[in-house]
């Protein structure tokens, strides 16, 4: 028997035992899984992050605005760059400084409340936010939002939690904290 021949009856043989054999067969069932599997991981992780982000700027929010319900950060003569940064010190584990915005709004009493979504039909983050805090001894009613873009990661993969910008190369997840309250 040529060489040839010989090795063309090895690859039959190799060809009809390949259904029986089983070695390998984990492997390739894990590469074909594991794809899916991280991405869920992935998918988890940072829906917890932007989660526990979210919590962290409505507590740092809950904090900051006591400054305007005591009237202490009216003491002081603050501005939205007073207030913007005794935020920051509060959340700067994890957002940057430059990222946060601030509204602040005062309405007298019987005045009606008009929040407006700072995200506009198109998708797109509007700054149009004003540092209006309440006079001393007024029993106006204040209103005190935060926003932060918060990047994401894992939405390339498939997986869409994005408000601002969700078709572009940097999707965001707006994360938004507010709380009211009636100066006394």
């Amino acid at each position: 028997m040529s060489a040839p021949s010989r090795l063309l009856a090895r690859l039959r043989a190799a060809l009809r035992s390949f259904p029986r054999q089983r070695r390998g067969s984990a492997a390739i069932e894990f590469a074909m899984v594991a794809p899916i599997f991280l991405a869920l991981i992935f998918a988890i992780m940072e829906t917890s992050l932007v989660f526990f982000a979210g919590q962290v700027l409505e507590t740092g929010t809950q904090d900051t605005a006591r400054l305007l319900l005591t009237q202490q950060a009216q003491s002081k003569g603050w501005g939205q760059a007073d207030f913007k940064k005794d935020l920051c010190d509060r959340v700067s584990l994890l957002f940057e400084c430059n990222g946060i915005y601030v509204d602040v709004q005062s309405y007298p009493p019987n005045t009606p409340i008009v929040i407006s979504n700072p995200i506009d039909g198109s998708g797109n983050f509007t700054n149009n936010f004003v540092y209006q805090p309440p006079p001393q001894n007024s029993a106006n009613t204040v209103v005190v939002r935060t926003f932060y873009q918060w990047p994401l990661y894992v939405t390339r993969l498939g997986y869409n939690i994005a408000n601002i910008g969700a078709d572009s190369s940097s999707p965001k997840k707006l994360l938004a904290a507010t709380t009211a309250f009636r100066v006394q």
